[in-house]
């Protein structure tokens, strides 16, 4: 994991939640989001821990930047303030995180092994606001929908529709297995190839594309 944030206690203050955990490994930190960019290029972490607010480039650029630089680079957005722009821009940035600095430290935790493993981590009131945005019509993101993604969904097969369906739903990878009877690794296969065809990140940006090809 790689730590962003332009307060030196913060960094330090998340670096020994983290470090408590046997299986997450700090590797570096940065103050600024030039910084971020630089030590992703040179450390290649798992997952980037950022702060949105930074001298210079803001954390919701250098997600950006990261992430289509490092596609295999998972970015969770961590911040003090839970204004809407923010977490729609980091989302749309390519976070596959975005959690209050207020979080439980077993939870900071949990989120990182949850975007490691391919899975999305939103706080619960951003995720009610992106459905109430798509219920009206709107998009959250800025973006307009595109009939490129429309053209991609024609491309699954019926079973991967399936899956996308429960996807957007919000069910996990076991309860989709228990919904359609598939096995794990079934579950996981198609997933996987759903990203690929849809040219999706991870799970939160299933949703999005999910609820805006249903407002077409």
């Amino acid at each position: 994991v790689l730590l962003v944030d332009d307060q030196e206690l913060v960094r330090m203050g998340t670096a020994l939640t983290l470090d408590t955990a046997d299986d997450i490994e700090v590797v570096g930190n940065a103050g600024t989001g030039e910084e971020a960019i630089g030590r992703t290029r040179e450390l290649k972490p798992d997952v980037v821990i950022m702060d949105v607010r930074m001298p210079g480039i803001g954390g919701i650029e250098a997600t950006r930047i990261i992430t289509t630089a490092h596609p295999t680079t998972k970015v969770l957005v961590l911040t003090t303030f839970d204004i809407d722009e923010y977490a729609f821009g980091g989302l749309d940035a390519g976070a596959s995180a975005f959690l209050l600095k207020s979080t439980p430290p077993d939870r900071l935790r949990e989120a990182v092994r949850t975007v490691h493993s391919g899975e999305a981590v939103v706080e619960p009131r951003i995720t009610r606001q992106l459905i109430d945005h798509y219920a009206s019509g709107r998009s959250p993101l800025g973006r307009s929908r595109s009939s490129e993604n429309t053209d991609a969904l024609s491309q699954l097969s019926p079973r991967e529709r399936d899956v996308f369906g429960c996807m957007v739903a919000g069910l996990s990878n076991s309860e989709i297995g228990e919904t359609l009877h598939l096995s794990p690794a079934t579950v996981k296969s198609h997933v996987n190839r759903i990203f690929a065809k849809l040219h999706l990140r991870d799970r939160v940006h299933a949703v999005i594309l999910g609820h805006e090809l249903r407002g077409r």
